[in-house]
């Protein structure tokens, strides 16, 4: 499906692109093209793969030109360069508007405007019901992705949703692995806190997923078993031969969630189950929607949203036998 293509990576440089790359290498792509802020982590990556098929652009989501000038000529975009740090965020809220949401805004106007065929459109959970800067400014990001997509038939595109991505930027699993070799304690907000459990490669299925089988609006989430950050930390411990190692609980973080959420009560009521996947069409009223307002619809009522909490719960052995297949924990525990 990308033969003979030009891929666009925003963010590019992150853990996603760094995951996707090799995929994308091994396929007959003509062209991929590397987009994101930071000319250290591209020259890394020009280095380690000495492909004639990567391109590097410098340049931020914030500017149009720069984004212009990277997606003219390109088929398929997965846009992924965000700002996802809860804290950071938290404390400064515009930048997540001008990254997350103006950002978002500049790729799809771009991806418009140059015909491109695809677009990827990389989400969370703190989207839904979202109660922190982080997850209201990408809500509003894909309210934008499912308004740019009423508007072109040319350019199709789609939104991929999942919660904690393990090892990645903004994840509690590399925090507690560095405490624990730095013999400091383990910091734990709530020891019921749960999360999903999903490995990079399961993110990179999810939006390959999406890219083959979307129609234009749809947005796709994967089912992934959930656990309890308490059992999170006891696993980690144990797995880095450290069982004694002290936890200390500080309380909740300002902006922390206490379940991650992937689909809404609403969401639930029209999305498809695709056994490992979910799919929510679009919505599609406009202003006329009469029918919510005088009449409701009972279904949403009834329905119960798609959380970390009543999802499949990791025991203590399945959730260090899925830690133990990461690469980042393998080379962990032989002292790389």
């Amino acid at each position: 499906m990308f033969k003979n293509k030009i891929i666009l990576l925003t963010g590019g440089t992150g853990s996603f692109g760094k995951s996707v790359i090799p995929r994308f290498l091994d396929n007959e792509a003509s062209e991929i093209r590397i987009f994101s802020r930071d000319e250290k982590k591209q020259d890394d990556l020009r280095k380690k793969y000495n492909s004639k098929k990567l391109k590097f652009y410098i340049g931020d989501v914030r500017d149009y030109r720069s984004v212009l000038n990277s997606v003219r000529g390109c088929h398929f975009i997965f846009h992924a360069a965000a700002l996802k740090q809860v804290p950071s965020c938290e404390f400064h809220p515009m930048e997540a508007v001008k990254t997350n949401i103006l950002g978002t805004e500049n790729v799809l106007e771009a991806a418009i405007d140059c015909a491109v065929n695809r677009v990827i459109v990389l989400s969370t959970d703190k989207a839904v019901y979202p109660i922190n800067a982080m997850g209201i400014s990408k809500a509003m990001m894909e309210k934008i992705a499912l308004q740019k997509s009423r508007l072109t038939s040319k350019t199709i595109i789609n939104i991929t949703r999942y919660g904690n991505v393990m090892a990645t930027r903004g994840s509690v699993i590399p925090l507690f692995i560095e405490q624990i070799l730095d013999k400091k304690p383990i910091t734990i907000t709530d020891p019921n806190m749960t999360r999903f459990m999903m490995s990079l490669d399961d993110a990179v299925d999810l939006v390959l997923y999406a890219f083959k089988n979307g129609r234009t609006g749809e947005i796709y989430v994967q089912k992934s078993p959930a656990t309890d950050i308490k059992t999170l930390a006891y696993v980690l411990k144990n797995l880095l031969n450290a069982p004694n190692h002290p936890i200390n609980i500080i309380g909740t973080r300002h902006g922390e969630k206490l379940f991650e959420v992937l689909l809404s009560r609403e969401e639930k009521v029209r999305a498809k189950d695709l056994k490992k996947y979910y799919c929510i069409s679009p919505d599609q009223r406009d202003l006329n929607y009469e029918k919510f307002i005088d009449a409701g619809e009972k279904k949403i009522s009834d329905s119960i949203e798609y959380n970390s909490h009543n999802a499949n719960h990791l025991n203590f052995n399945n959730l260090q036998n899925l830690l133990k297949k990461q690469d980042f924990i393998k080379n962990i525990i032989r002292g790389k």
